[in-house]
């Protein structure tokens, strides 16, 4: 009861982080909500071009959100360790696709400059909602009833042997 409890907690909390990510600055200080979700995926990679909301990296955490509820509901660990591995995907292919764009990428502590808050958020909620699947404990396996015999009769029966009585 307390891990379910525990682990519930710990996956709302993942999957509210990487909802929120979106909405802070990812890189240059451009906010994760801005970047389309096709350019992770078309050949020109990432571009400057502004995203609508349910278009942008808005989505994917959004999905990853409702299937972490839907696991938690149904009380299934693949399911919030599915969602974490969306987050987390999501948000290595954009690493990688402007990492690719820029050239290089750079971690500055500079709030326009670098990689930004909102990929740490995101980040961190897929990391959290894969902790969170292994704190859960599930819904379990019902164990087969077990078949047994059926007590020695005390009166002797033509099914069964025979008793010794003198």
């Amino acid at each position: 009861m307390v891990r379910n409890l525990l682990g519930s907690v710990l996956a709302l909390a993942g999957a509210t982080a990487a909802v929120w990510s979106p909405f802070r600055a990812w890189y240059d200080g451009r906010h994760g909500r801005h970047y389309r979700l096709g350019d992770l995926f078309s050949s020109g990679g990432v571009t400057n071009v502004p995203a609508e909301l349910f278009a942008s990296l808005f989505l994917p955490f959004v999905g990853a959100a409702l299937v972490t509820l839907a696991g938690l509901l149904l009380r299934s660990r693949l399911l919030v360790a599915l969602a974490g591995v969306i987050v987390l995907g999501f948000t290595v292919l954009w690493l990688i696709r402007v990492g690719q764009a820029a050239g290089s990428l750079v971690i500055s502590g500079a709030p326009s400059n670098g990689l930004g808050p909102g990929t740490g958020l995101a980040f961190g909620g897929g990391l959290v909602l894969l902790l969170a699947s292994l704190v859960l404990r599930g819904r379990g396996v019902r164990a087969e009833p077990v078949y047994a015999p059926p007590p020695n009769p005390t009166v002797p029966t033509l099914d069964g042997p025979t008793a010794d009585y003198h």
